[in-house]
């Protein structure tokens, strides 16, 4: 590590019937998502990635060349973000599990929590909402996917170049990756920073393809989202990737960290948190 830095450590578990099914991805994307979820947590608070480490679970019947492909997607994307495989574990498994661990530093005292959030501050997410879940619908519907929401869902692009700018800017008071969906998210940052949120519902960008439904609560965007302070200013695009402001934080009420979106007819509605949440 370098000095006058801390270590950042995220781990997330990629399950085949729960986050992938092998007759709609490839291998190949398999190996990219699994890394690509631990690379965003490392995006969200604004650090830089060093190494992974991947523990995998594999059916004894599993042919190598799904594991080859899983390898090679994922080993892609390590060496596009300088996170090379450090090591790992192998075990016989019924089904594919993939625990993949991803290590980051950040300088000390300097990495974006989701406790920052301050009420008056503007609400702001990178990209577009929606298309992933889009995708998902188009499965189980056994529809044809649009091409252009299809490569965002296989092969999303964590935003760690947007991430890493914010911290250096000192711009972002807290910030979170979409990946349970954005009611949940915003959510999480809301109950972190025990504040509550207005979001504006023609200010959400939602993907082509996607609906207003999917783009609050579909989640695996692997987008940022993040608060900023109301004098701060953001530039409508970041390292290419656009910034769009979409609510407002406000105080908390009785003690709750309520999440309210305004319609197009100024009318105040509650946002249920409804992404993705594995028990419920």
């Amino acid at each position: 590590m370098p000095a006058g830095s801390q270590l950042l450590v995220t781990t997330d578990l990629c399950i085949e019937g729960v986050h992938f099914r092998r007759e709609w991805h490839s291998a190949d994307c398999v190996g990219h998502r699994c890394l690509a979820r631990g690379l965003s947590d490392i995006a969200a608070m604004g650090g830089e990635p060093v190494a992974c480490f991947l523990s995998l679970g594999l059916p004894a019947q599993l042919p190598k060349k799904w594991i080859d492909g899983f390898l090679r997607g994922m080993l892609r994307l390590a060496g596009q973000f300088r996170a090379p495989l450090a090591g790992g574990d192998t075990s016989s498994a019924g089904k594919i599990m993939a625990d993949i661990v991803v290590l980051g530093t950040v300088p000390a005292s300097q990495a974006v929590l989701r406790s920052g959030a301050r009420p008056g501050d503007s609400v702001y997410v990178t990209g577009d909402l929606g298309g992933s879940a889009a995708v998902l619908k188009s499965f189980y519907g056994k529809k044809a996917i649009a091409a252009g929401s299809a490569h965002r869902h296989f092969y999303p692009v964590p935003r760690v170049e947007v991430g890493r700018w914010l911290r250096r800017k000192k711009l972002a008071s807290a910030m979170i990756d979409v990946s349970d969906g954005l009611s949940v998210d915003l959510a999480h940052i809301c109950q972190e920073s025990r504040v509550a949120a207005v979001m504006e519902e023609s200010a959400i960008p939602i993907a082509q393809g996607a609906t207003l439904d999917s783009a609050l609560h579909g989640g695996e965007d692997y987008e940022l989202l993040f608060t900023a302070p109301p004098k701060a200013s953001l530039p409508p695009k970041i390292a290419d990737v656009a910034v769009t402001k979409i609510g407002e934080i406000k105080p908390q009420s009785s003690g709750r960290y309520a999440i309210q979106i305004r319609d197009q007819a100024g009318r105040l509605k509650p946002v249920k948190p409804k992404g993705w949440q594995h028990f419920r």
